[in-house]
C-alpha cells in the first residue's frame, strides 16, 4: 500500500488557508517527501504524520516556496532523535544549497546523503521506492518525479515443484533472491509469472506543458500537476513565467489517462479553484482542485 498526503497546495507564499509546496509518500514504513516548501512542518503536524521516518527528500528545484521549509524539518528530526541516514534528491548544486539552509540548522544526529540530478532522466532505487526524475520547462532547472512500488509476479508452485525446487527455498525466491542449492542457482525468475501491475504516483510543478510528462503519467494511478492559474485570461502569464494553467494540466491527464489528477501549486491570487473546475472537467473528468491535506491509500489491484 501507497499513502500520499499533499501536505501543501500554495505557489509563491503561504496564506493563512494554504501552506507552501509538499507532498509525502508513506510505504512499508519508510517516508518519501517532494519539495518543503514554508509550513511543511505544520501540514504535518496538523495531518498526525511524524516527520521522523522520512528517508528521501526529493526537490523540484530550488526557488524558496519549494525548499524554504527544509532547516526548521531537519532540526525537527533530529530532535525526534532520528539518526538514519536520510537522501536528499535534487538537481545539480544540491549540496550547496542545502549547505546554506544547514547555517541555521548546523548540529544534526543523521547524515545527509546527496544524489544530484545531472541527466535529463534519472531512475533510482530508495528503500520500496522507485524514483523517476524527468526534467522539464521552468526558468530554472526543475525536475518532475514518478514514485513507483513495483509488485512481484505470483509464485508458480506448479513450476516450482516440476522442477524440484526445495519448499524451504520457496519464500527466498519470491522475495527476489538467489539461492544456491548444491550444484543448482536458483533464480526468482524459475518460480516467478511476469511483473503485475505496481502502483504510480507521478508529480510536477513549476513547468511548462511538455511531452514529457504525460509520457511519466501514463495510466498512473494518481497524477498530482501542477496548476498555477485557473482564470482564462491568465494563459500569457503563465506562458511568460513558465507555469501552467487548469486546462494546460487537463490537457497532459487527458492525453496520459491516469486513474485521477490533482491540480496543486496554485497562485496566491486563486482564491476559489473550485469555481473553475467546471470547464477543468470538460477535459479530463476525473480531476480535483486539490487542498492542503488531501490523501489517498492507494493499494494494489485485486486479481
Amino acid at each position: 500500500m501507497l499513502d500520499i498526503c499533499l501536505l501543501g497546495t500554495g505557489g509563491m507564499m503561504p496564506l493563512p488557508y494554504r501552506w507552501l509546496t509538499a507532498m509525502m509518500a508513506r510505504c512499508d514504513g519508510s517516508s518519501l517527501l517532494i519539495d518543503c516548501g514554508e509550513g511543511t512542518q505544520v501540514a504535518l503536524k496538523e495531518k498526525g504524520w511524524s516527520p521522523k521516518p522520512i528517508d528521501v527528500i526529493c526537490f523540484t528545484h530550488y526557488h524558496a516556496d519549494h525548499i524554504s521549509g527544509l532547516p526548521g524539518l531537519l532540526l525537527t528530526m533530529g530532535n525526534a532523535e532520528r539518526t538514519e541516514p536520510v537522501t536528499m534528491v535534487g538537481p545539480r548544486g544540491l549540496e550547496r544549497v542545502v549547505g546554506a539552509l544547514r547555517v541555521i540548522a548546523p548540529e544534526l544526529p543523521f547524515e545527509i546523503r546527496y544524489i544530484e540530478l545531472t541527466e535529463t532522466r534519472q531512475k533510482l532505487k530508495l528503500g520500496p521506492y522507485t524514483v523517476d526524475a524527468y526534467r522539464v520547462n521552468h526558468n530554472v532547472v526543475c525536475y518532475g518525479y514518478r514514485i513507483s512500488i513495483p509488485r512481484k509476479g505470483r509464485f508458480d508452485v506448479d513450476r516450482a515443484k516440476a522442477q524440484n525446487i526445495p519448499q524451504r527455498y520457496w519464500k527466498r525466491l519470491q522475495m527476489g533472491e538467489t539461492v544456491e542449492d548444491g550444484t543448482r542457482i536458483l533464480t526468482p525468475d524459475m518460480v516467478l509469472g511476469e511483473a503485475r501491475r505496481g502502483l504510480k504516483v507521478v508529480y510536477c510543478t513549476d513547468t511548462r506543458p511538455v511531452p514529457v510528462i504525460a509520457e511519466y503519467a501514463k495510466d498512473a494511478d494518481l497524477f498530482i500537476c501542477e496548476g498555477m492559474y485557473g482564470e482564462k485570461d491568465k494563459g500569457a502569464k503563465a506562458r511568460e513565467h513558465k507555469h501552467m494553467t487548469f486546462y494546460e494540466a487537463a490537457a497532459l491527464a487527458r492525453e496520459a489517462s491516469p486513474r485521477q489528477m490533482w491540480l496543486t501549486h496554485y497562485s496566491p491570487s486563486l482564491t476559489r479553484p473550485e469555481e473553475y473546475m467546471e470547464d477543468v472537467r470538460k477535459i479530463f473528468p476525473n480531476s480535483r482542485a486539490a487542498k492542503d491535506g488531501y490523501t489517498i491509500e492507494l493499494d494494489f489491484d485485486e486479481e
